[in-house]
């Protein structure tokens, strides 16, 4: 596999490099800075600089087998950090094979959330993370309306810096019922494993422990 990773220097898009580098791939690291980039030097990694609105990113994602987007907003302001990076791939990537998969948040609403998390649980969390959650929302519409992208949308549960565990709980369509935490390392797993998984395009999965 020859993928691209955008959001490489952050907590998610970081194990997904070092997991990609472990099984075989060959991986383009997306940064702004390669100075923070924690992943050591290796044979399949290319490290590439570009702002996630500059018509050059294209060149780093088209021609892969895969894009993974793992950005996040570094405060609670707002932010159009994952929309600008969506937008700029689905123009790339219109008509191609490549897989696209994305993170994004269980907090976001969903048409099968229980009524416990529709009326509670998740205002509450849009309320203190309505900034961040609007751009993600931004980023799933901006898929939705792209047919001819083959995405898959990751709305992990609240994230951890535990090791990775065995198994990974996933639901498609609906959050991942009395679960509530998962190990950043499952994250990054599972966006690969996506990647991998044709029968989760044009899906959004909700992943737990």
């Amino acid at each position: 596999m020859k993928i691209t990773v955008l959001g490489a220097s952050g907590r998610i898009g970081g194990l997904t490099v070092r997991e990609a580098l472990a099984r075989g791939w060959h991986v383009t690291a997306v940064v702004r800075d390669p100075a923070r980039l924690t992943v050591p030097a290796h044979p399949r990694l290319d490290v590439a600089v570009h702002s996630l609105t500059d018509p050059s990113l294209a060149d780093a994602v088209t021609g892969r087998d895969a894009v993974v987007l793992a950005l996040g907003p570094a405060d609670l302001k707002p932010t159009t950090v994952n929309s600008d990076g969506t937008r700029s791939v689905v123009t790339a990537l219109h008509g191609s094979h490549t897989r696209f998969v994305v993170v994004s948040a269980s907090g976001l609403p969903g048409d099968g959330d229980s009524l416990f998390s529709k009326l509670l649980v998740k205002p509450l969390l849009g309320a203190v993370l309505r900034n961040g959650y609007a751009d993600l929302q931004r980023m799933e519409s901006i898929l939705h309306g792209a047919p001819d992208v083959r995405w898959t949308i990751v709305r992990p549960t609240r994230l951890t810096n535990k090791p990775a565990r065995e198994q990974v709980r996933s639901e498609v369509g609906r959050d991942v019922r009395r679960r509530f935490q998962i190990p950043r390392a499952n994250v990054a797993r599972f966006l690969l494993d996506a990647a991998e998984d044709d029968a989760l395009v044009g899906k959004t999965v909700s992943i737990a422990q």
